[in-house]
This record gives structure tokens, sequence and C-alpha cells, in this order.
């Protein structure tokens, strides 16, 4: 199993947008790609421009899979207004 933890810090009015995006995002990933185990997205209890988005893929096909999929590439453009900055990924191998 892979493990995905990305960093992203959201622009001080998109917050809403953000989650609203994200939420509709999380729902069509979970419904739709078989190799994806865990897709989660949380807001900084410190820093509420500050989210970590948790995703468990089965293999790096699933990941490239979920990279190419038709619902992220249209949330990438509708995110890249939200985001302040580029987000950190980083990959893991789960033990």
């Amino acid at each position: 199993m892979i493990c995905v933890l990305v960093n992203i810090k959201v622009k001080k009015n998109k917050q809403k947008e953000f989650e609203e995006i994200f939420t509709s995002l999380s729902k069509e990933i979970r419904r739709t790609e078989k190799g994806n185990i865990f897709y989660q997205v949380s807001r900084d209890k410190e820093n509420p421009y500050n989210y970590i988005i948790m995703e468990n893929f089965k293999d790096y096909e699933s990941i490239k899979q979920h990279s190419k999929s038709n619902h992220v590439s249209r949330v990438r453009k509708l995110f890249k207004d939200c985001f302040d900055g580029e987000p950190t990924i980083r990959h893991y191998d789960a033990l």
C-alpha cells in the first residue's frame, strides 16, 4: 500500500470554496476508484488555512489512474484559484 500526504495552504477568502470542491471530489474518488483505500482532507486546528490530504492507494498504478482521472483533472483547475502556493506531495510505503 502507498500512502500519499499532501500539504496545502489555501487563500484566506477561498476556504469554503476549497472545502466544497474537495468534499465533492472525495465522494467521487471513493465511489469510482477501485485502487483507492482511503481519501480524507483535514484542516489544521492551529492554522485554518492549512490542510492535509491523506490518501492510501493499493499500488502505484492506482495512483497513476487517480492522477489521470477526469474528476481529478476537472478540479485541478478549480483548486488553482484556491491554493496559496504549490502543494507539497510526499509518498510513503505503508508498513
